[in-house]
């Protein structure tokens, strides 16, 4: 939850890096560091740090992988972009605005999930998406929740002209929602589902109806990876046969995801809840057709198009297509001459394979 709950400083975080930052100097090295926040997706980060899982893939490849958990989700993508982490969990939007949009190349390594149901828009007394018309929309300007709603509000041939949207803090939006004046908002959850549970409340549009947009990945710097890609396979490795076990009714895995609930604050039926809305791989197979898939191309679309035209896609950024993002097929959108998104599925590809 912290990963979305962080995003209401991400037009300031952004709009702070300057355009030019670097991360440190790439090179070949035996010692790494990547980082993730709080969200069901990423929880099994933290898990293979405490398990071991991790030192078990890093040892084989004689190497060390220390996994950080850091509270602060657009802070851990600036440390990141700033070079003090070698990958860090992030969204396919917050990887473009923040580190590729600074100048910093970066590489979606691990296509972990999808939000499938986790963000929503909810109407008080009214039944259809068109009904949000004329109405003020209460939300975290400039987070998932503002492109979802930009997303939902073109299937029904509106606009954001069409409203009002006014920022709201996620920790006042149970109490907002409660108030006579407030009429619609856009949330995810947990709050979305303790908020369509209160009288006249009806959820119009969640983000299965924008399948594969908002993604949720393991970026790596794309100069370390270059220089180490043992460092990608340990990350890829450990990934997968947590993925395994994670994904089973097993005692193994029932244990895992166990573990994972408490971490994030919630129990295992909690956690469980969440997995059901989320669009997990749990197969480097499902990854990697995922990411070849002509879809991909068109949600980077969609979502350099969004950060343009609210401001936060780089610093000057002349149009929507300042910042080139690579697919696997070669193709690129935008600048071909400033590729700094990559998307290439080789280490899930070995996992696939069994080549780790």
């Amino acid at each position: 939850m912290l990963k979305s709950i962080a995003k209401a400083t991400l037009l300031a975080a952004a709009l702070s890096l300057p355009l030019s930052l670097t991360p440190a100097k790439a090179e070949v090295k035996t010692d790494f560091k990547v980082c993730w926040s709080i969200y069901v997706g990423w929880m099994p980060w933290g898990y293979l740090q405490d398990s071991g899982l991790m030192k078990k893939w890093a040892d084989k490849y004689g190497i060390s992988v220390e996994i950080v958990q850091i509270n602060d989700y657009v802070e851990s993508i600036n440390q990141y972009t700033a070079g003090e982490y070698d990958g860090c969990s992030m969204t396919n939007m917050d990887a473009l605005s923040i580190p590729a949009g600074g100048g910093v190349d970066t590489t979606a390594l691990i296509v972990g999930d999808y939000s499938n149901g986790n963000d929503g828009i909810i109407l008080k007394d009214k039944t259809e998406l068109a009904d949000i018309k004329g109405q003020t929309v209460n939300l975290v300007e400039l987070s998932v929740s503002h492109y979802l709603l930009a997303r939902a509000l073109d299937t029904v041939g509106l606009s954001e002209q069409d409203l009002t949207v006014v920022n709201t803090s996620d920790a006042d939006m149970i109490a907002a929602y409660q108030t006579d004046d407030v009429t619609a908002v856009v949330t995810w959850n947990p709050l979305l589902s303790e908020i369509e549970a209160q009288p006249n409340a009806t959820k119009v549009f969640d983000s299965a109806g924008i399948p594969g947009e908002i993604i949720d990945i393991m970026m790596v710097n794309t100069e370390t990876l270059a220089d180490n890609p043992d460092f990608g396979k340990a990350l890829t490795g450990a990934w997968y046969e947590l993925m395994a076990i994670m994904s089973s009714d097993s005692d193994e895995g029932v244990a895992a995801r166990t573990a994972m609930a408490e971490a994030s604050g919630t129990d295992l039926a909690g956690y469980d809840a969440q997995l059901a809305t989320t669009k997990m791989f749990f197969t480097p197979e499902d990854a990697v057709a995922f990411t070849k898939s002509a879809e991909m191309p068109k949600t980077m679309k969609f979502v350099a198009e969004f950060l343009f035209e609210k401001g936060i896609l780089g610093e000057g950024a002349p149009s929507p297509e300042f910042v080139g993002v690579s697919f696997p097929d070669g193709s690129v959108y935008g600048d071909a001459a400033n590729v700094k998104l990559k998307f290439d599925p080789s280490f899930m590809t070995m996992a696939a394979d069994g080549t780790l």
